[in-house]
């Protein structure tokens, strides 16, 4: 068998210059990140769709994963390579190239991280993706090039909306482990996806570049719809097939342990969190600042009897500070992650029309200016009193204490505007 290799090549002109080398380069960790094409390719070929799919000791499959890419190619009658990213140290890359696909062999740094050192090498105008154990049918690939065509941006396969074979998904993921963080992805970004594990995906080559994807494991999946989403693609499901694993290969799960499923539905909640930060603090920001100032109004002037036998005193009104100080906390840190997270600068615009500068500092110092008058005025009358405090001074307490909670909230505020428009000069250049 032939092939053509290029070492560190990105660009056309670089893969037309590749130079022939042995087979044996193509077993065992590599040490770089080498392009090996099967001989017949040629270097300025730019098909339709892409098919990238990462292996690693995939010997068992792979061959026929080949197979099936072409056929599905076929059916559909549309131009395609197949680009498999490679880190084995078994006969993968061997056997990938004898049936015909581009292999392009990296060190291994992670499922996300072989999409990440794919991206110079694709030539298609649209990236299909997958795993390449058989699990996914690739001869059934219309569903995503229709999508494609038709102008969607980002296409997620669904196995639970299509057929999911007896045994083909362990029990903890289908029931509970997928649904559940699938659940919270739709949640916390306002999405109606089915299956945000999935790894059979389309996307195009445009959206797949400017996602930017940093992941470097299997969090990848996650991270690529919810910048997606942040980018405003137009996205959509489709149905397809999941098969169980062929008759003596072992998952890459049992392969890793039994606390990979566990860590990676951890990472997934971190990209879920950390992507749309906003949407969880505010509702909980709005609830602890309303319920703060409400206990702290109701509490300024002193203690207050609620039923007979119940009366709210300064224990009560530490409460309600607290619950101000947080909720305006988390509302200004749920801003700063909007801005931060902001893929098309309409966000961050917005914040800094509502918090310009010099009135939002001056709103700050104002809430000090506020707080710190009853603080000074107690403090006055402690050491007119012997630094003691009589109980003619409980009203004053209360009001000193909404006070420093003023303080508080004004240097809160103060920091979130430097902090505000430092990241928008930052960021945006505003």
């Amino acid at each position: 068998m032939g092939f053509f290799v290029g070492r560190d090549v990105g660009t056309v002109d670089d893969r037309a210059r590749a130079t022939q080398q042995r087979e044996p380069a193509l077993v065992g960790p590599p040490e770089e990140t080498i392009l090996c094409c099967p001989v017949g390719d040629e270097p300025d070929l730019q098909p339709e769709i892409s098919i990238v799919v990462p292996a690693l000791n995939e010997q068992i499959t792979i061959g026929e994963f080949v197979d099936w890419c072409k056929e599905g190619l076929r059916r559909v009658g549309v131009s395609g390579e197949v680009l498999i990213v490679d880190s084995s140290t078994d006969q993968t890359a061997v056997i990938a190239l004898e049936h015909g696909a581009r292999v392009l062999r990296t060190r291994k740094r992670g499922l996300g991280r072989a999409y990440i050192d794919a991206i110079p090498f694709i030539r298609g105008r649209f990236v299909i993706m997958g795993d390449c154990d058989l699990t996914y049918d690739f001869r059934e690939l219309r569903p995503f090039v229709e999508c494609l065509r038709a102008g969607f941006e980002f296409v997620m396969g669904s196995r639970f909306q299509g057929v999911i074979e007896p045994r083909a998904m362990p029990a903890l993921h289908r029931y509970f482990g997928n649904p559940v963080t699938t659940l919270a992805f739709n949640l916390v970004h306002a999405t109606k996806y089915s299956d945000i594990h999935c790894g059979m995906r389309g996307i195009t080559l445009e959206l797949l570049r400017r996602i930017n994807l940093t992941s470097q494991g299997w969090e990848y999946a996650s991270e690529m719809i919810a910048k997606a989403e942040a980018l405003g693609a137009k996205s959509t499901n489709v149905p397809i097939s999941f098969f169980k694993d062929r008759e003596g290969r072992q998952s890459h799960v049992k392969r890793s342990g039994w606390l990979t499923p566990w860590r990676a539905g951890w990472r997934t909640l971190r990209i879920i969190l950390t992507f749309r930060a906003e949407r969880v603090l505010v509702p909980v920001a709005m609830i602890s600042l309303v319920a703060g100032i409400a206990l702290s109004a109701l509490l300024g002037h002193g203690p207050v009897r609620i039923v007979p036998g119940m009366t709210w005193t300064l224990h009560a009104l530490y409460f309600g500070v607290t619950l101000t100080i947080c909720g305006v906390a988390l509302l200004h840190f749920s801003i700063l992650a909007a801005v931060i997270n902001d893929r098309m600068n309409g966000v961050a615009l917005r914040w800094v029309r509502r918090f310009p500068y010099t009135p939002s500092i001056a709103l700050g110092f104002a809430a000090v200016v506020a707080g710190l008058a009853p603080a000074i005025l107690l403090v006055v009358r402690y050491a007119a009193h012997g630094w003691y405090l009589t109980s003619q001074d409980v009203a004053i307490s209360h009001l000193s204490t909404v006070g420093l909670g003023l303080i508080i909230v004004g240097v809160l505020h103060i920091s979130f505007t430097l902090l505000l428009h430092s990241l928008l000069d930052r960021l945006y250049h505003l």
